[in-house]
């Protein structure tokens, strides 16, 4: 009795933080925009910091969606490489020649400075920006036509340090994918708002951020996060411990990835998930008491009758379809229903990941073995 008294307080437990992270999300005006301000002035100028490695079949569309911007104001893209071998490289000079009229510039960026090969990169373009202010967005990102508007808009009012877009994968070729998917479309972006309604985010989302040079000089530029595995949580971090606002735009990226096989897509929620544990090690440890499939799970194999079958099956029903209607938000598609099997297996496998956060220091990140230091720095394994 004790038993089923305690599986079914965390099974409701479950449920009502389902339904906070619901509530959270739908609040949030995704995808909206303002209506357009007759501009006293010209947008101000600003500058583009891509670090790339390697290419896909999706890159040189990514890539040219930042080229086709609308924005009213001078531009300067970087693009930058470790070397200049790099087949990314190739799809830059491309673009260079479709788009002849850009202050736009590949970079060989040499050998890493840090651990976080990444940061390194951005080290070297910071160096040579152009202006003040500063967008910062992974390669894989591929952005709507007002994004570059938008985030540089949301900067202007006082008080503002960083602004970041949520995103979405955009591209779930595979069955593994279909299941990350789940984490990122449905539930990362809603977890999110309900911390943010907690309190003012510290933190930020590195597919898409904005902020000013001086600002970031505050924080000792790039090189202060060349060690760090977490640099996009870091940099919003140090920057709202100084008293800045931490925006969120709703605009919506998309991240379009390669094809990965249940290894990689495993690999990628591991390293996700120690990231988080390092950053956040509290709310990461009670993280699990919202996994609203696996103490339904518990209960009813436990009480597997009576008012625990039903109110199992009632917690399940309602996770599954948040999941689905969140999901639908940030894509702005028909929900997949064929895959709504996907969510209750996601959140049993999360809890072995959620375990394995805490069993070891040890990612895959770029086809590194690194180890994760407590402090959130990285060493080579």
């Amino acid at each position: 009795m004790l038993l089923n008294l305690i599986l079914g307080g965390l099974a409701l437990l479950s449920l009502a933080l389902t339904l906070w992270q619901w509530l959270a999300a739908r609040r949030f005006p995704l995808h909206q925009r303002p209506p357009p301000a007759a501009a006293a002035r010209p947008p101000p100028a600003v500058t583009l910091l891509k670090p790339l490695k390697g290419c896909d079949a999706a890159t040189e569309d990514c890539l040219r969606s930042w080229f086709a911007q609308s924005y009213g104001g001078p531009v300067q893209l970087l693009l930058g490489v470790a070397e200049a071998a790099d087949p990314a490289g190739e799809v830059v000079r491309r673009l260079l020649r479709e788009f002849p009229g850009h202050d736009a510039q590949l970079v060989v960026c040499g050998p890493p400075a840090g651990a976080n090969a990444k940061v390194s990169q951005l080290v070297e373009l910071e160096r040579r920006a152009k202006h003040d202010l500063l967008v910062i967005s992974d390669a894989d990102v591929r952005a709507p036509v007002d994004c570059l508007a938008s985030v540089v808009a949301q900067l202007q009012p006082p008080g503002v340090g960083l602004v970041n877009c949520f995103y979405r994968l955009a591209n779930p070729a595979t069955l593994a994918m279909q299941w990350e998917a789940i984490a990122i479309n449905a539930d990362f972006w809603s977890q999110v708002l309900q911390a943010r309604s907690l309190k003012p985010l510290d933190f930020a989302l590195g597919a898409v951020m904005a902020t000013r040079h001086p600002l970031l000089a505050e924080i000792g530029g790039f090189s202060a996060l060349a060690d760090c595995l977490a640099d996009d949580y870091q940099l919003g971090h140090r920057l709202a411990r100084r008293g800045h606002q931490i925006a969120l735009s709703p605009v919506v990226v998309e991240c379009w990835s390669a094809p990965m096989g249940w290894a990689a897509v495993w690999k990628h929620q591991l390293r996700w998930a120690r990231t988080i544990r390092v950053c956040q090690p509290m709310p990461y440890f009670f993280s699990l008491l919202s996994n609203a499939t696996l103490w339904p799970v518990l209960w009813l194999a436990a009480q597997p009758a009576g008012p625990a079958l039903a109110g199992a099956l009632g917690c399940l029903l309602i996770r599954v379809i948040s999941a689905l209607d969140l999901e639908r938000r940030l894509s702005r598609r028909r929900p997949a229903y064929a895959r709504a099997w996907l969510v209750p297996v996601k959140d049993l496998l999360q809890t072995v990941i959620w375990l394995l956060a805490f069993l070891g220091n040890r990612v895959e990140w770029r086809g590194q073995r690194l180890r994760l230091r407590s402090d959130g720095t990285l060493a080579r394994a």
